[in-house]
């Protein structure tokens, strides 16, 4: 059943998106340049510029029920595209910490576990190791052969790597780590 809302609640998504982001959703004009450009568009259960739309109607219900914000990459392909320069890719990342904060868990745990291991790279190497992010996603989640025959011909091209690359000044990395854990530490209480 759709949410009742009176004149002064209309806007209190789009405002609270604005007090995270800095983005005004109002901008979008719903062209569709970021859903056209986005590499996982397929997977998603919404197109970006419906997001955003569900954002502009107060949809929040809707919107963070979605799996989209969870399978964004933040590879930025829609911000860059979007002809009214929304940073749709940091939009996507609030609705992430909104969905947190309100203890929304994703549809789908594959993506979760998906998240938590994107993230365990980043820590442990700065950066994301992609052969060790596909194996370790893949026996997470019981499917320990489903990429193997693409790898043979990615590795040949230099798409994928047998080792993590590290970086070398790994301290803003550590730094974000650190003030991202009071907030993980809160929900993982509840």
């Amino acid at each position: 059943m759709p949410e009742i809302l009176n004149r002064e609640d209309i806007h209190t998504f789009k405002e609270l998106i604005l007090s995270l982001t800095g983005e005004d959703v109002s901008r979008c004009i719903q062209c569709g340049k970021c859903s056209s450009g986005c590499p996982i568009a397929y997977e998603m259960t919404h197109l970006p510029n419906q997001i955003i739309r569900f954002i502009q109607l107060n949809m929040q219900e809707k919107a963070l029920a979605s799996n989209s914000f969870w399978l964004c990459a933040v590879c930025e392909t829609c911000s860059v595209r979007c002809p009214e320069n929304i940073d749709i890719a940091g939009i996507m990342d609030a609705l992430r910490k909104i969905s947190r904060q309100r203890g929304v868990k994703a549809g789908d745990t594959k993506i979760a576990r998906f998240n938590e291991i994107f993230l365990d790279s980043i820590k442990k190497n700065g950066r994301v190791f992609e052969l060790g992010l596909v194996m370790k996603y893949n026996m997470a989640t019981v499917q320990p052969f489903k990429d193997a025959s693409l790898g043979p011909a990615m590795l040949s091209k230099g798409k994928l790597k047998l080792s993590a690359d590290k970086i070398e000044d790994q301290a803003p990395v550590k730094s974000a780590f650190e003030k991202s854990k009071p907030f993980i530490e809160a929900k993982s209480k509840e």
